[in-house]
């Protein structure tokens, strides 16, 4: 009887590098990974500053499906979905009818971008980027246009703006937030990144909340909730991201705000796993690249008969808006502190102590971007 496969579900960054990982400790045990794409490599953290470098999106996907089979020794299927997981037949059927059994699963299922419940009939109109299919929409849209509105002033949409306004495009930032990056910023921070991307061209609108967008001819017609109008030409929502855990939920796999697993990784039903952007590790939801390749690492041991727990240490997240560098360490929520600033015309440097003293985090902006290296020594681990 010939061996059963590893599945994992999803060829992103967590899907693939979780394969990648295994097939160095266990170069014989077949590999399946079932994608809803075209099944080729590519980062998708480039999406968000590709438009100013004029990167096609042909040019970003760095392995073709077929180069992924072949490197990594394993089956990839491109544009197939799934229907259904049975953890306890340990199967996955597929649209199509098709049932695959498994020895191990790993729901690899990334997330969804978040669409805020809007009214107006240019609701359907308004973009966003999630994937290469999304980019290559978005360029499509942005051809002989001029005027991009974005809908968020978290990290995806400064990073948006910045590269938009880099690539020619009148751009305007809408958020409800009195600040850019207001999850991850104190609000000193906050207001430096907002000034150099305002000297950048970026005009903000903050504080503000978006009521409607109607179509008008070839333009778009918002309306904020205090009555303010705004004329665009195209619509870029970046309100955040929801985990996609429907199919674990259908099978009866427990769910939270993602896929709940243990710190092994591991749902409740023990062959079934989840990582990245779909899984909440013991109540955390870490959708930033480091925290994947950690998991992944720590995933493909235990796929191999080597439980390992994941451990994250600290680890800071790079915001890719060139007109303000800038690189923060957020501190766990539930640790006490309060942030201890220093400004000037350069940079913002913004330390997270606890009482005594001790750093749990960091925002580092402009010039002061230089010191992380000997900030990041100086942190403890999000997850021992």
């Amino acid at each position: 009887m010939s061996q059963l496969p590893v599945i994992i579900i999803g060829s992103g960054l967590a899907g693939y590098t979780v394969a990648r990982e295994f097939r160095k400790l266990d170069a014989e045990t077949p590999i399946l990974i079932i994608s809803a794409d075209h099944g080729g490599f590519y980062s998708k953290p480039t999406l968000s500053n590709a438009l100013a470098t004029g990167k096609a999106p042909a040019s970003i996907v760095t392995a073709s499906v077929e180069k992924m089979a072949e490197q990594l020794k394993m089956t990839i299927r491109p544009y197939s979905r799934v229907a259904a997981i049975d953890p306890l037949a340990k199967t996955v059927t597929l649209r199509d009818g098709e049932k695959l059994p498994y020895s191990q699963l790993v729901l690899a299922l990334g997330a969804d971008s978040i669409r805020l419940p809007l009214e107006g009939e240019g609701v359907k109109d308004i973009l966003s980027v999630n994937d290469l299919d999304d980019y290559h929409q978005l360029r499509n849209v942005l051809e002989h246009k001029k005027d991009v509105t974005i809908l968020g002033a978290g990290l995806i949409g400064c990073e948006f703006a910045n590269d938009l306004t880099s690539a020619g495009y009148r751009v305007r930032v809408i958020d409800i937030s009195a600040q850019p990056l207001g999850r991850l910023l104190p609000q000193s921070g906050g207001a430096f990144l907002q000034r150099r991307l305002e000297a950048a061209g970026v005009t903000f609108h903050l504080g503000a909340a978006t009521r409607s967008v109607e179509r008008v001819h070839e333009s778009l017609r918002l309306t904020l909730a205090s009555g303010e109008i705004i004329q665009t030409d195209v619509v870029l929502s970046a309100v955040g991201l929801r985990p996609r855990t429907s199919l674990a939920e259908a099978a009866g796999i427990a769910v939270n705000r993602g896929i709940a697993v243990s710190r092994s990784l591991q749902t409740p039903h023990g062959d079934v796993y989840a990582l990245g952007d779909c899984a909440e590790v013991e109540g955390r939801v870490l959708p930033f690249v480091m925290p994947i390749m950690h998991a992944a690492r720590s995933l493909a041991a235990t796929l191999a008969q080597t439980p390992t727990p994941v451990r994250y240490p600290a680890m800071p997240v790079l915001v890719k808006t060139p007109a303000c560098p800038t690189i923060v360490s957020p501190p766990d929520p539930a640790r006490q502190g309060e942030w201890v600033v220093e400004e000037d015309d350069e940079g913002v440097k913004a330390l997270f102590k606890s009482a005594d003293g001790k750093l749990l985090g960091y925002a580092l902006l402009g010039a002061s971007t230089r010191e992380k290296n000997a900030l990041a020594t100086q942190l403890p681990a999000v997850m021992e």
